[in-house]
């Protein structure tokens, strides 16, 4: 585990007061921010991949040959 020191300004201070408002430990309220700012990249960089994917004429010409090829094997 990393212990993390970091300067904090007067925004950070009201935002982190808030957050431990209602007895959260500060420490904690730290690490779900961290996570929290982490899920959002995650996101926003799939959803960039994903745009990107939907944006290959040659990648949806390849999915329609694919899906064409499974369609026939349907047994019914």
């Amino acid at each position: 585990m990393t212990t993390i020191t970091f300067r904090s300004d007067a925004d950070v201070d009201r935002a982190l007061e808030a957050l431990t408002a209602g007895g959260r430990d500060r420490s904690q309220a730290v690490r779900e921010a961290i996570l929290s700012a982490w899920r959002l990249e995650e996101s926003e960089r799939l959803e960039a991949e994903a745009r990107e994917l939907a944006d290959d004429a040659d990648d949806r010409a390849e999915a329609r040959a694919v899906l064409a090829d499974m369609e026939s094997m349907r047994a019914w």
